[in-house]
């Protein structure tokens, strides 16, 4: 009788089980995404500039000596264009520098783009390969990464900004990267 008695209850405590994993996860932030490279240094690439855009393209070693903030973004992408100005204030509140992977691009498509927009980069690197996002863990456009002095990952931002996001979020791991 034992043995039936517990294989009546399985149900009961599997749902039990369910229900305590789903009530531990409600409220939590699901568009928040710990990228396994926060608080290590970014990996070991070289992008070449994009043509036309008047900036140089960048490597690793470019992302030492002061914090910079990395922008992955394509001409392609529409929350790019919607997260677009925000970039300029960005910019233009922190004063940081602001280097663009341009992923998966043509670069007269990119050109116009940046015509169109405005072009707040500092540079431009050209992904045309999609190498150096992967390698970045990134895995749709846009995402923002904040990199320290040191050139370590700080903080990772996917998808594109709202104003909240860059008060709330983006702008205070810009001066988090800044005091460390």
């Amino acid at each position: 009788m034992k043995p039936r008695f517990l294989l009546a209850l399985l149900p009961l405590v599997l749902l039990v089980g369910l229900i305590a994993v789903f009530a531990t996860q409600m409220g939590r932030d699901t568009s928040l995404v710990r990228s396994v490279l926060i608080d290590k240094p970014a990996p070991t690439f070289t992008l070449p500039a994009v043509a036309g855009t008047g900036v140089e393209g960048f490597d690793t070693a470019s992302l030492t000596g002061e914090v910079t903030v990395v922008n992955v973004f394509a001409s392609w992408c529409v929350p790019c264009r919607d997260e677009h100005p925000l970039l300029e204030v960005l910019k233009a509140e922190s004063g940081v520098r602001l280097f663009g992977i341009n992923q998966r691009d043509q670069a007269d498509n990119a050109v116009k783009f940046l015509t169109e927009l405005g072009n707040p980069y500092d540079r431009i690197g050209g992904d045309t390969d999609n190498r150096v996002s992967i390698d970045w863990g990134v895995y749709g456009v846009p995402e923002t990464f904040v990199v320290n002095a040191a050139g370590v990952i700080t903080y990772k931002h996917v998808g594109p900004m709202t104003p909240e996001t860059l008060r709330d979020d983006v702008l205070p791991a810009v001066e988090r990267a800044k005091a460390s």
